[in-house]
């Protein structure tokens, strides 16, 4: 099994080209100006793929791509709690 990834925008570097979103929609859509939002930044294992293909092609390299460990992963679930508080 592999283990999931976080997703993450450089927004300062973001000029948004929008290609993010068209080759990973499962995790990204646009804003009203066409920049990167990530509805989840935890990207499971059969994602992986295309979401390195995504990294790969941001013109601007502003879209990161990185392993979470078993502690991000605990507080990007907490992060997501409906009542938008940390569950610790």
């Amino acid at each position: 099994m592999t283990a999931d990834h976080e997703l993450t925008v450089d927004f300062a570097a973001c000029d948004g080209h929008g290609l993010c979103a068209e080759l990973l929609p499962e995790r990204i859509g646009l804003d009203e100006w066409g920049y990167p939002v990530v509805r989840d930044p935890v990207v499971p294992g059969p994602l992986l793929a295309h979401a390195r293909r995504a990294v790969a092609a941001c013109p601007v390299l502003a879209l990161r791509l990185r392993p979470a460990d078993r502690g991000d992963r605990e507080q990007l679930a907490s992060d997501r709690t409906p009542s938008g508080r940390s569950a610790g």
